[in-house]
């Protein structure tokens, strides 16, 4: 995991506006717009973990934050306020966030932040290829804002904020379920966000079917012998409805099926938790039946070996430690 942290207290004040803009350009975040009297005193904690998510704890004077990110991997982008007043503006979107409000967008769409006064905020980065598994319909995600006043929203609120009081003192271990609940968490806020906002997003009855065959098929996947009857008959469709909806999405069920297998054991490879754990017995813990095959499948996948992937993570946590 990699982590590092800025403050503008270690500058002279002359030098302090360019080394924040030069902080927040590292976390992906163009400061368009900044106070004269800022920023007088400004910090950032950031925790990358290895499967890409960026946690950044950040607290800064009145400013704008705003920019389209055209030159990074497809991420998607999260802002919990958690003390401040603040406001998140899109071509179609101009909303003021109260305490525990979540912004959130694609990295592609043009975006700002508005700072109307002294903001403690977490930024979460989280690459779609970490994410797409868990929206319905990646392509159709726009900025918009989540009220963390109650339900499903208030537990994702909650569930940064903590982590954003804690985040100094978090290891690899104690991190690692934080993203495993964030992906869940946020597909499910994200659908009901698009219930909310209407027609535009394509969230309807079917969409949410999907939502919940997906996490039928996360409670099957150690099951070798999953097939696409079997969780037709777990919700009580038909195997071709199943096929269906995943063809709505540009997507198949044995392709999904083996996205998320795969994505389980990369986890479970970067995890100390199970560092005593074979390759293969993590191949066959989710459902792979062969490690030739699982071997193949993850190279295909990701670019490289499990074994060398889990020698590179080893490696990174030496660096970092």
């Amino acid at each position: 995991m990699r982590a590092w942290s800025f403050s503008t207290d270690s500058y002279p004040r002359a030098e302090r506006s360019d080394a924040w803009r030069e902080a927040m350009s590292r976390l992906g975040l163009p400061v368009e717009s900044l106070s004269d009297l800022e920023p007088a005193s400004t910090s950032v904690v950031c925790l990358t973990s290895p499967l890409g998510i960026e946690f950044a704890l950040v607290n800064a004077g009145a400013q704008t934050i705003s920019g389209r990110l055209t030159n990074q991997p497809a991420a998607v982008w999260m802002a919990v306020l958690l003390d401040g007043q603040a406001a998140v503006v899109s071509d179609d979107l101009a909303e003021d966030l109260t305490v525990g409000d979540i912004a959130f967008g694609p990295t592609g769409q043009a975006a700002a932040l508005r700072l109307a006064t002294r903001c403690r905020l977490m930024f979460v980065r989280a690459p779609r290829v970490a994410l797409n598994h868990r929206l319905v319909a990646p392509r159709a995600l726009r900025v918009g804002r989540l009220r963390g006043e109650g339900g499903v929203k208030h537990i994702l609120s909650g569930l940064l904020r903590s982590t954003a009081d804690s985040l100094e003192d978090l290891t690899v271990d104690q991190l690692r379920p934080v993203e495993l609940a964030l992906a869940e968490f946020l597909g499910l806020c994200l659908l009901e966000a698009g219930e909310e906002r209407g027609a535009a997003w394509p969230t309807d009855a079917r969409s949410a079917h999907l939502q919940r065959l997906r996490q039928t098929i996360e409670t099957l996947l150690p099951d070798p012998n999953l097939t696409i009857r079997r969780v037709a008959d777990e919700e009580g469709v038909s195997p071709r409805y199943v096929q269906k909806l995943f063809e709505g999405v540009e997507e198949t069920f044995s392709h999904y099926l083996r996205t998320r297998r795969l994505e389980r054991c990369r986890n479970d490879l970067a995890s100390p938790q199970f560092a005593r754990l074979s390759i293969s017995e993590i191949c066959f813990r989710w459902g792979f039946n062969g490690s030739a095959h699982f071997s193949r499948a993850f190279r295909d996948q990701y670019g490289c070996s499990p074994r060398d992937f889990r020698r590179s993570v080893r490696d990174e946590e030496r660096v970092a430690a």
